[in-house]
């Protein structure tokens, strides 16, 4: 007789390109409560529950935390340009309808653990020479600015006792779907797409622009071992770790993996753009290598990772 799942864990943005692969990840091991607004296609898993809705819907918060969890993984959000084209959706998902989520789930008195994906936006730019786990946030987008507003929060709920909180801030993740994802850094991932199908790509970066990425799966991996982490680190909030790179070297490894042609590849440098996602400086993570959690160890490894996702 198989043995029952062991916690009961509830994924926000179960139906995105990181939350998909979670619940696949965590399906077996957990009893799954999934819920997004759409691509909830997990009736081939065992001990997992649908449950699509608006996060800012107080009715699906209402039935999400009916019952007690043993964690919260919140990945559901209004990613960066979306937000700026959108903020009084952006403040009331991103701010007022998860800050009413983490009070509905800690009002059980069991303490659930909370992993929360933040964003490296939290430092907005200019950025210092090093980025380090004491680098004071400074967000400029208002997206970072609402991801920096509840890793306040949830600090703040777990130094009262109500949840044991972990703000994760994810770097570029690829290569997520290509199409209208809401977010300025969508070039990352479309690059991986394009090189693929040798079609031409005109980044808004120029070849030595450095970025912080991590693979999917490689957030995956760390993220289940935030989850199952039986002590906490002193503060709520991680960097993530994350290999820096800069996109010609990028461009040269896609190319070479997919057997396309970097001529394909154009560089028309948007200031704006490039502040924001292209002059990520070194980046060191002692907190969260302390926990076990790591990056994807070469460009090589990442790349194939990520052509494996497409």
């Amino acid at each position: 007789m198989a043995a029952e799942p062991a916690r009961t864990v509830l994924v926000t943005g179960a139906g995105g390109f990181v939350g998909s692969a979670l619940v696949r990840a965590l399906a077996g091991r957990h009893a799954v409560i999934a819920t997004d607004r759409t691509g909830l296609g997990y009736a081939d898993l065992p001990a997992v529950t649908a449950l699509p809705g608006d996060l800012d819907d107080p009715a699906l918060i209402a039935r999400a935390t009916a019952q007690p969890l043993d964690a919260v993984i919140h990945l559901a959000t209004i990613p960066g340009g979306a937000a700026e084209a959108d903020p009084a959706l952006a403040a009331r998902v991103n701010v007022a309808a998860a800050m009413t989520l983490i009070d509905a789930a800690a009002a059980h008195g069991n303490c659930p653990r909370l992993l929360f994906a933040s964003s490296i936006a939290v430092f907005g730019d200019p950025l210092p020479a090093l980025v380090d786990d004491d680098t004071p946030v400074s967000p400029v987008l208002r997206y970072g600015a609402h991801k920096a507003m509840l890793e306040e929060w949830i600090a703040t709920m777990t130094r009262r006792g109500a949840v044991r909180g972990l703000s994760l801030r994810l770097p570029g993740i690829v290569a997520r779907p290509r199409g209208q994802s809401g977010m300025k850094s969508a070039f990352m991932s479309n690059l991986f797409h394009d090189l693929q199908a040798h079609r031409p790509i005109t980044l808004p970066v120029s070849p030595a622009a450095t970025c912080w990425m991590l693979s999917r799966g490689s957030l995956i991996a760390n993220m289940v071992t935030a989850l199952d982490l039986a002590s906490d680190p002193a503060d709520a909030r991680l960097n993530l770790p994350a290999l820096r790179v800069t996109m010609g070297d990028l461009v040269a490894e896609v190319a070479r993996q997919t057997g396309s042609d970097p001529h394909l590849v154009s560089y028309v440098p948007d200031p704006g753009i490039e502040a924001a996602f292209g002059s990520q400086p070194p980046l060191a993570t002692p907190r969260a290598d302390a926990l076990g959690l790591r990056h994807d160890g070469t460009l090589t490894a990442l790349v194939a990772r990520a052509l494996a996702d497409l």
